[in-house]
């Protein structure tokens, strides 16, 4: 078949044929809430000799744009799962998520309240950069627990707390900047990763935190578990070498088997000229939240304190909801367009999901991501369009922006959590200008304020 990416169903196995190049074979062994596998991504092949295919997720809001509850919806299907699979509880919001998850067109339904008991108090925890959003909404349906994610941002004068490895990745060092005491307990910790291919990442955070906070009990939660038998093995020998109890949590679980039938050639950059002129309109939503007083050694902004970064409880959780109701009003009122574009960047993906699934009918939400991808515009693959530009925040880093389709979009809503010099923003917009998006509207969180940079 001439189609850039094949897929075959007989007794649950998928094949996908990858640019002339990989053979990805998927074998499915569970899917507890009947899922296409369609609805929860599809494949890419990855510029990285230690992993060279990819699966783009079209429900978390980072590669693919989605409808913003789509993605605070997963989170919520992946806690009602937990509730049923590790605790053993009736999740009596199963059905309504489910429905809300289908009917794509009809989402203006609220995401529900927090539904799992208070009974129920783990330490959850995002990884960055890619589930930092998933692990919120996560955390959102728990009526008491605390949350953080990791990150691979660098704090002056601030010593992490639990550092680990992330091997495969582009960047492969986590930090976690939290309150001794959030951690400092016995509770039960809750990983949350939008995929486990082999566990190892989830395994060194195990290993990191047990090594200075032991505790009895930790579930690691994903959309997608890959794991081979050997690699599972590998969580029962950590589990018996530790004295502890891993559980894992799955919208969809098998194993993979990945054959490279060519090497990939190196794909330069498209240099298409256009005219379009970019309208730049710049936006502060700072009143609406709270500095967090740290700062990095890239620039003198400090984060915030909601980003979830530095911890947040339940409370402050339902606090950071309505914080995010009266930004989302704020910008609604900005809008111009009838396809708006709203886009987080980097680690910072969970406050701009939210306020996105709050703008109005016509919004989508996605991510500027680390991640090199090839780009192939064919039918059915996982990465059609893309935008490669050096990252504002951190120059010497590039970040990329996928599938945006030229002339889809009227405008776009760029989300940053900390102010960045239009200067550096001028490679993104030259770029930008392949998407024929003419307006856009920069939002930042925090905003630099003279000598904080050398107070911290």
């Amino acid at each position: 078949m001439n189609n850039i990416q094949t897929s075959t169903l007989s007794n649950k196995k998928y094949t996908y044929h990858i640019l002339d190049a990989l053979d990805v074979e998927i074998n499915v062994h569970d899917n507890p809430y009947d899922l296409k596998v369609e609805e929860l991504f599809t494949m890419a092949a990855r510029i990285n000799k230690k992993r060279a295919f990819l699966f783009v997720s079209n429900v978390l809001g980072k590669h693919v744009p989605i409808h913003p509850k789509k993605g605070l919806l997963t989170g919520a299907l992946l806690a009602s799962r937990f509730m049923e699979s590790v605790k053993g509880l009736r999740c009596s919001e199963k059905e309504r998520l489910l429905s809300a998850f289908f009917n794509e067109f009809d989402r203006e339904s609220e995401v529900p309240n927090p539904f799992v008991p208070p009974d129920i108090h783990p330490v959850v925890i995002g990884f960055a950069e890619t589930a930092t959003a998933l692990g919120h909404a996560f955390f959102s349906c728990l009526q008491k627990a605390d949350y953080f994610h990791t990150t691979r941002e660098e704090l002056i004068n601030v010593k992490p707390e639990v550092t680990f490895e992330e091997e495969h990745s582009h960047a492969t060092s986590h930090r976690c900047y939290i309150p001794p005491e959030m951690i400092q307990n016995e509770r039960e910790i809750i990983l949350v990763d939008d995929e486990i291919t082999t566990g190892k990442t989830a395994l060194n955070i195990i290993k990191s935190i047990q090594s200075k906070f032991p505790r009895n009990e930790y579930t690691v939660v994903s959309i997608l578990d890959w794991r081979s038998e050997a690699h599972r093995s590998q969580f029962a020998k950590v589990e018996q070498e530790l004295g502890i109890k891993i559980n894992t949590v799955s919208l969809l679980s098998g194993n993979v088997l990945v054959k490279q039938l060519r090497e990939m050639e190196e794909q330069k950059p498209e240099n298409r000229k256009t005219e379009t002129a970019i309208k730049i309109e710049m936006t502060d939503v700072e009143p609406f939240f709270t500095s967090s007083g740290f700062s990095s050694k890239t620039r003198s902004a400090s984060y915030i304190q909601e980003s979830g970064r530095f911890g947040l409880t339940s409370m402050q959780n339902q606090e950071l909801e309505q914080k995010a109701f009266q930004a989302a009003a704020f910008l609604r009122q900005k809008r111009e367009g009838k396809r708006t574009l709203c886009l987080g960047t980097g680690e910072f993906m969970y406050l701009p999901m939210k306020i996105a699934a709050e703008m109005g009918m016509g919004v989508y939400y996605q991510s500027t991501t680390r991640s090199p991808i090839y780009i192939e515009n064919r039918e059915g693959y996982g990465a059609r369009y893309g935008l490669s530009f050096p990252n504002p925040e951190e120059p010497e880093v590039r970040h990329f922006v996928y599938n945006i389709p030229p002339g889809f979009y009227d405008e776009l809503f760029l989300f940053f959590e900390r102010e960045v010099e239009l200067k550096n923003l001028e490679p993104f917009f030259e770029d930008l200008k392949k998407t024929n998006i003419n307006l856009v509207n920069l939002v930042f969180f925090s905003k630099s304020r003279g000598e904080q940079h050398a107070d911290n």
